[in-house]
């Protein structure tokens, strides 16, 4: 399949990675967000997970940083909305929204897709879109109970040491998680390798996201 050629002449200099629960950017976009600071090592990142009370947190700012690096560049930001409920406490949820609008100005946005079964997941999609109407948004997907996997439209190919550091990362970091039975290696590598047929990945795994709209100009992707 051939693709968009992300290269150092369209540069990625903030990112916005947006999560609803403490593992949730990782399942949806951790090897992506590996991969992009690999080639691009100047870029900053502002991670903001919305629901990471307690233990919780604590696992949500030690993955973060074994992905980021311990360069001061780099923004964890950390809530504690309540898990399941964003929809009934929409106002705060929107209040942090308007905070991180004053903060941040990013080239690239990773969030949730729009369409999946869970609220808060939903909801953060849906606030992300009002806050940052101009940027490009991509919406990753997390595998779940619900069944709401979709046929996404935009491919990362990953490394295989990527793809594994991602996995063994998420199993590392979020001992909280580990007695659920979809939370595993087969799980996150299976999603991978399936996305990675898709998209004819050299090493067999990548990560999927769906894009609403994107522009093609001079220069690059917008």
């Amino acid at each position: 399949m051939r693709g968009w050629n992300i290269n150092t002449t369209t540069p990625v200099r903030e990112i916005l990675a947006v999560g609803a629960h403490s593992d949730d950017i990782e399942i949806g976009a951790g090897g992506t967000l590996r991969w992009l600071l690999e080639r691009f090592p100047g870029a900053r990142v502002h991670w903001l997970v919305l629901c990471a009370p307690g233990e919780r947190g604590d696992e949500a700012r030690r993955s973060a940083a074994s992905i980021l690096g311990s360069k001061s560049k780099h923004t964890v930001e950390t809530h504690d909305f309540r898990d399941g409920y964003f929809p009934y406490d929409g106002t705060r949820v929107k209040d942090a929204f308007e905070a991180l609008k004053a903060k941040v100005s990013p080239d690239l946005i990773f969030v949730h897709h729009g369409d999946d079964r869970h609220q808060d997941h939903r909801l953060v999609s849906e606030l992300t879109w009002n806050t940052f109407r101009d940027h490009v948004i991509l919406e990753y997907e997390i595998p779940k109970y619900d069944g709401d996997l979709g046929s996404p439209s935009l491919f990362v190919p990953l490394p295989l040491a990527i793809a594994e550091k991602k996995v063994d990362g998420l199993i590392e970091h979020f001992g909280t998680q580990r007695n659920k039975m979809w939370f595993s290696k087969e799980t996150f590598l299976g999603l991978m390798r399936l996305r990675g047929i898709e998209c004819r990945s050299p090493s067999g795994y990548a990560e999927a996201f769906y894009v609403r709209k994107i522009v093609w100009q001079e220069g690059g992707i917008a």
